[in-house]
């Protein structure tokens, strides 16, 4: 039997264990097992890898894709560039473990939101600072689309900050991407603080979060004609992206992306 499974703080609505309880029953998977690993601090990691020599692959949830880097023994060039780990593999060489980090956010990101790519979405808002935005902004690379970052305490002079946005900023940027909790279950009347006014039909709004569906963030934006799009697809791909690494199944195009 093989055992992989999802880390992070908070997992009691985790998609992953749905997904591939589902994915194992309806592919006649019978030697594999998916379940959930909270871990209070990622200094927990280690007792976890002790205490399941089955382990074959992780995938890392919030707060964990940067500060896991450390434990790694490998990163893909990928994940490496990023700055951030979502996936995992567990290699075993006699009695030698070999952790190696990938990122399939990126490849996830890339794949949701291509179709709704049009000419004018030349510009892009990035919400938030953290693992999932820096695989946002490396996606955007490979797109070609030029992008900023917005957060409540700019570390450098090219990040935005909130209070920063204006009318003028809004018009400019016709894609904006929410990578932060803002809006997440059970806190569903939040949202991160821009002029949703300014919000027209030629704005493609992108939210990470699929837990509720329809955020806040996406329904103010709906209400002013943007296209919307949840996080739900997203993770589909980059979960299947993850069972590939982990089975070593190569993934097409990957070569042809990197920068």
């Amino acid at each position: 039997m093989r055992f992989f499974g999802l880390i992070g703080k908070s997992l009691e609505h985790s998609f992953s264990l749905v997904y591939f309880k589902e994915k194992f029953e309806k592919d006649g998977i019978t030697d594999s097992y998916y379940q959930l690993y909270p871990l209070n601090s990622i200094d927990e990691l280690n007792l976890l890898i002790g205490d399941f020599s089955e382990l074959s692959g992780i995938n890392v949830t919030i707060p964990y894709k940067q500060s896991i880097l450390p434990f790694l023994d490998d990163l893909d060039i990928n994940a490496k560039r990023i700055g951030a780990v979502n996936a995992i593999k567990f290699d075993r060489i006699g009695a030698k473990l070999k952790l190696t980090g990938f990122n399939t956010d990126y490849l996830g990101f890339i794949d949701s939101i291509k179709p709704h790519l049009k000419e004018n979405h030349k510009k892009a808002l990035i919400l938030g600072t953290g693992g999932s935005s820096a695989a946002v902004a490396y996606a955007f690379k490979i797109l070609g689309i030029e992008y900023k970052k917005v957060s409540r305490n700019p570390e450098n002079s090219d990040i935005l900050n909130y209070k920063a946005l204006n009318d003028d900023t809004i018009n400019k940027y016709k894609i904006i991407v929410n990578t932060t909790p803002l809006g997440m279950y059970p806190d569903v009347s939040s949202y991160p603080n821009i002029p949703y006014s300014v919000i027209s039909k030629d704005h493609l709004m992108f939210d990470l979060i699929y837990n509720p569906g329809q955020t806040e963030f996406l329904r103010k934006g709906l209400e002013n004609g943007a296209t919307i799009e949840n996080g739900g697809s997203m993770l589909i791909y980059q979960a299947e992206y993850s069972w590939k690494i982990w089975n070593n199944i190569p993934i097409q195009n990957t070569s042809e992306m990197l920068l």
